[in-house]
């Protein structure tokens, strides 16, 4: 059976080691065997906390890391990019010290940010983006910790879209340590097929988020859940289907995710539906 996991954003955020405890106790007590763990801001999570809260969980652990306002690799001055860079370089720690083996988002540019570009400015912006992340695979390399770039719908981001973009942009730095992070959400609205976009991405496919097309529960929705799980056998995939989704309590989390009413009778109910739905597909029945 394929592991299904959770990101906590779909209870709090930002989750720090006060509440990372409560948090995991509640995923590990649903039935999930992974948790994603975002890491907003160094320091939010210990290594000595977080390692003990999930080995009295015993839940795999993943991190994703939030391009917040000033996070940028691309068309920013010299001191945003060296923060930007300590910022990944943070997560990767992180990871490596919990035991996690991947870090993932969208590690470009700050969600939110687009701008227009000719084909000469994506190509001269593609270029700082492969100058300013090679560090940080160094890093990652060094670690042992693989990143896995998420590309994000247009609403979010004017610079990776789809994962013809990423392949693009990424070329001749993907490899053991560099690799595509996939949201069915994104894929939903960016991708003509999303079940082909998945093969596009093939052996450099590191981490699979889910949720349903309205970002609520994955199941009773639009997407071809059927034809995602094949392609992802077909690619040898083997991680886990992590469901991505957001609390709208949170006024900071609610407006960057555009969250504006309740996916779902309480949160516990949208995980709960989604992991039910998601055992049914991966238990191996109709595929």
């Amino acid at each position: 059976m394929r592991p299904i996991g959770v990101n906590t954003w779909v209870w709090t955020s930002p989750l720090r080691d006060a509440q990372a405890r409560e948090v995991l106790d509640r995923v590990a007590a649903l039935g999930f065997d992974a948790v994603e763990l975002p890491l907003e801001q160094p320091g939010d999570l210990t290594v000595a906390a977080t390692r003990a809260a999930l080995e009295e969980t015993g839940l795999r652990a993943y991190v994703v890391g939030a391009m917040a306002p000033g996070r940028d690799l691309v068309e920013a001055d010299a001191s945003t990019v060296a923060a930007t860079q300590d910022y990944l370089r943070a997560c990767i720690d992180l990871a490596h010290g919990i035991g996690a083996p991947a870090v993932c988002g969208p590690f470009y540019a700050a969600t939110g940010r687009v701008w227009r570009m000719s084909p000469a400015q994506r190509e001269s912006a593609y270029a700082q983006w492969r100058d300013n992340l090679a560090p940080v695979v160094e890093h990652a390399a060094a670690a042992d910790v693989r990143i896995g770039i998420e590309p994000l719908n247009r609403y979010e981001t004017s610079l990776v879209n789809t994962v013809d973009q990423a392949l693009e942009g990424l070329s001749g730095l993907l490899g053991t340590h560099l690799g595509l992070a996939l949201d069915t959400y994104h894929l939903g609205i960016e991708e003509r097929d999303s079940a082909d976009a998945i093969r596009r991405a093939g052996e450099h496919l590191v981490h699979v988020q889910v949720c349903g097309n309205d970002r609520g529960a994955p199941g009773g929705d639009q997407t071809d859940w059927v034809a995602l799980l094949r392609a992802l056998d077909e690619v040898g995939y083997a991680g886990p289907l992590d469901i991505e989704s957001f609390t709208a309590d949170n006024d900071t989390i609610a407006t960057a995710a555009s969250i504006w009413r309740p996916l779902a009778p309480t949160q516990d109910a949208l995980a709960a539906d989604g992991l039910a739905f998601l055992r049914s597909l991966t238990g191996g029945d109709d595929l």
